[in-house]
């Protein structure tokens, strides 16, 4: 698809307040990304495909009952400030709390929520420094594989809570790495934006 609000709203249909706190988003991405790199400069361009769509296809997968979600190594806000931003019309009771340990990203994080007029809570932390954040659903885009990166959402993870991972190509490789630690239930998503990824929603999560 072509990255334009145009095409997502062809792609994801959201209300007028939605797309109005998107492009607000997109105007504060551009405006800070030379100074702090919160995504590659390549791919500014296409930030309703790449970013924006790509985060909303992880908020479609929430179980039900979500009332409180993680993102940890939230960087520019993907997929959490997406979550957030949909979650103030969609599921304005979702909680969301995006982990950042970069305080200059986390500095964006809080700025472009109150630019956007949305209720976030943003930990400018190292995972492995927070206590534990009991969520039905932690995220994480990008941050590691997927074997390190169950040890740090694990501790977040309340009982029956899921991991839902934005995954590329190698994914199937992932799974059978990681459940060389890990016995889990998976299951894989595909990407409506890139034919090689996945997203994986991840249950019954215990280490072995």
């Amino acid at each position: 698809m072509r990255a334009t609000p145009e095409a997502f709203l062809a792609a994801r249909d959201v209300s007028r307040e939605t797309l109005g706190r998107l492009t607000t988003y997109a105007a504060l991405l551009e405006k800070w990304n030379p100074a702090i790199n919160l995504v590659a400069r390549s791919t500014l361009g296409d930030l309703w495909s790449r970013h924006f769509l790509d985060s909303t296809q992880v908020f479609d997968l929430r179980p039900a009952e979500t009332g409180r979600w993680v993102d940890l190594g939230s960087g520019g806000g993907f997929p959490g400030l997406v979550l957030a931003i949909l979650a103030a019309d969609e599921a304005p009771d979702l909680r969301v709390i995006l982990v950042e340990s970069d305080q200059r990203k986390a500095t964006f994080l809080r700025t472009a929520a109150r630019e956007t007029g949305v209720t976030v809570e943003v930990h400018a932390s190292r995972i492995e420094d927070l206590a534990p954040l009991d969520a039905d659903v932690v995220s994480a885009r990008a941050l590691a594989p997927l074997s390190p990166l169950l040890g740090l959402a694990t501790p977040h993870l309340k009982a029956g809570g899921r991991g839902l991972f934005p995954k590329g190509a190698t994914h199937d490789r992932e799974i059978a790495e990681a459940l060389a630690s890990w016995s889990f239930e998976v299951q894989k998503y595909p990407s409506r934006t890139d034919p090689d990824s996945v997203i994986l929603s991840i249950g019954d999560l215990h280490h072995v």
